[in-house]
């Protein structure tokens, strides 16, 4: 009789030891899922910094005085131009106008639609209007000439801002060209400025300038 108390009272003081251990590790692993938690949302972006990685977005886009008058819809504008190859989103561009008519007569159309991850230095209708009417004419109906200087305004990769701060580029025409500046202003060869950059299409960044750029012939 006494050898089953003994056995009773050493189980009663068993099970009195084991569970307070069990519930002691009930706790570790609830504090354990609690540290995952905040560490998963430590890691976690909070709302600000998505917004401002969503501005830093928005800040990298087309910059300078003359995207302003660029249409705010269809294929003219900055997202139809997106959508189409370069020579053909110039073309839906009324200020690329003369340089367009230059690429057709130079019969670069498909040479620039199917190039692939290239910048265009592309000079506005009053870039051309600095030429004087007779030299104009002249190198529009020479299309040597006119494939020489068209090709000068064609870089073979796709050009970011800041690597217009200082930079120099071998051309499609195979000699160089100089680029400088910094913020919204920028300089191609020291004299045309910049008046629409970063501007893309489907295989092309647009840098739109105020002169037109002329290699040594």
């Amino acid at each position: 009789m006494l050898a089953i108390r003994s056995r009773r009272a050493l189980a009663a003081a068993a099970a009195a030891v084991t569970l307070p251990l069990a519930l002691a590790a009930c706790g570790m692993d609830d504090s354990s899922d609690s540290t995952s938690d905040s560490s998963a949302a430590a890691s976690a972006p909070s709302r600000s910094q998505e917004k401002q990685s969503e501005e830093k977005v928005t800040a990298d886009g087309p910059f300078g005085p003359a995207c302003a008058s660029v249409p705010k819809e269809g294929a003219g504008s900055f997202d139809g131009m997106g959508k189409d190859p370069v020579a053909t989103a110039a073309s839906n561009n009324p200020a690329l106008s003369t340089l367009v008519t230059a690429v057709k007569k130079a019969g670069l159309v498909d040479t620039l639609n199917n190039a692939q991850n290239i910048t265009v230095f592309a000079p506005t209708n009053d870039a051309f209007a600095k030429i004087p009417k007779a030299d104009l004419d002249k190198v529009l109906n020479d299309k040597a000439t006119l494939t020489k200087i068209l090709t000068y305004h064609v870089v073979g990769q796709k050009l970011t801002p800041q690597q217009l701060e200082n930079g120099t580029f071998e051309t499609l025409e195979k000699s160089t060209l100089t680029t400088s500046g910094s913020g919204e202003t920028y300089k191609v060869n020291g004299a045309a400025n910049v008046v629409c950059g970063n501007v893309p299409t489907a295989n092309a960044t647009v840098f739109i300038i105020d002169t037109v750029l002329m290699p040594k012939m």
